[in-house]
């Protein structure tokens, strides 16, 4: 006797009629990181623009999607690599897409920046090295919005003891005390002062 019809095998598989989805397309950016990371490591650093320098410093802090519109994003904004750095972390932060953390690694990249300038100035006598000097001074402040009024403070053999920022102002006047600056260079026991105040251009 013919075994009945099951009901399993009289109903199609729907596995079996469904037409499979297509896959998803990879987006546009895919393997873009790996690619500009070979890219640097082949050609050297030098050979990169600067939307992808400021790219391979935010993968850093943003480890995914594509950050290569935020970089030329904050290029526009700030108007160069350095006036990002220079950028206050609040500044930054004012830019869609830019969180505490990249913004600390912008300002770190800064701060490292400064101090390599700094040390080439602290270990020479400044009459003897006025051109680091000016350099150090040029990459402290090129990219300052506001005006500011710092004070390089020498010992009896023309070294720098300390860069301080006196006064910060607006975008034209830093007000400065005289007494501040004495009151300072008595208790660093400065024999010399450099006096530096700088214009911004915007």
């Amino acid at each position: 006797m013919p075994r009945p019809l099951a009901v399993e095998d009289a109903a199609p598989q729907s596995d079996f009629w469904r037409t499979p989805n297509p896959p998803a397309p990879r987006p546009h950016h895919a393997g873009h990181r790996e690619r500009l990371r070979d890219r640097a490591v082949a050609g050297g650093l030098s050979a990169l623009p600067d939307y992808e320098v400021l790219e391979l410093l935010l993968f850093r802090s943003i480890p995914r999607g594509d950050v290569k519109p935020l970089a030329k994003q904050l290029l526009a904004r700030f108007g160069s690599l350095g006036g990002v750095l220079g950028a206050t972390a609040e500044e930054l932060r004012t830019v869609v897409g830019v969180g505490e953390a990249a913004a600390l690694d912008l300002k770190l990249l800064h701060e490292a920046g400064l101090r390599t300038a700094r040390e080439k100035v602290v270990r020479r006598p400044v009459i003897s090295s006025w051109t680091a000097l000016l350099a150090y001074v040029k990459t402290a402040l090129a990219h300052e919005a506001r005006e500011q009024f710092r004070v390089l403070f020498l010992d009896k053999k023309n070294q720098l003891i300390a860069d301080e920022i006196m006064n910060r102002g607006t975008v034209d006047h830093a007000p400065v005390y005289p007494r501040e600056v004495v009151r300072r260079a008595l208790e660093l026991s400065a024999s010399a002062l450099i006096l530096v105040h700088n214009h911004p251009t915007h």
